[in-house]
């Protein structure tokens, strides 16, 4: 029996999140561990978490004079450069459990998405019009 496409494209996507972000590599064996795999869905809660844990952070260091030590951008980047190759069990993944977690306006670090490169901005804006 062979994975599917959409589920092999997921996989692949975590595991290169990990490569190249390894600020994730512990939520990721964390993961691995309670969940017996890996579970694309279940683990971009933690990454949306972090992801918006940091940019708050920065946010809050900025105003204080500190700097701290930020992955959000990269992990944008990274995201908005994986959104853009149109790849359905990729998008399914960035959309449903990325974009679609990250806060409501009402909540503290909403001000992210203004953040979002033209391709997940795009997405975000389908999926929550209002915010």
């Amino acid at each position: 029996m062979t994975a599917s496409p959409n589920l092999t494209s997921s996989v692949q996507l975590v595991s290169d999140l990990v490569t190249r972000i390894p600020e994730f590599r512990g939520a990721y064996e964390t993961h691995v561990f309670h969940q017996g795999g890996v579970l694309p869905h279940v683990f971009f809660w933690d990454v949306v978490q972090d992801t918006v844990r940091s940019f708050l952070a920065e946010v809050s260091a900025e105003a204080s004079g500190e700097v701290p030590v930020a992955d959000w951008r990269r992990t944008l980047a990274f995201l908005e450069e994986q959104s853009a190759r149109g790849v359905l069990g990729i998008d399914e993944v960035i959309v449903t459990s990325f974009l679609g977690d990250l806060p409501s306006p009402q909540e503290p670090g909403h001000a992210i998405v203004e953040q979002l490169g033209p391709v997940m901005a795009a997405k975000f804006v389908r999926i929550r019009p209002l915010g």
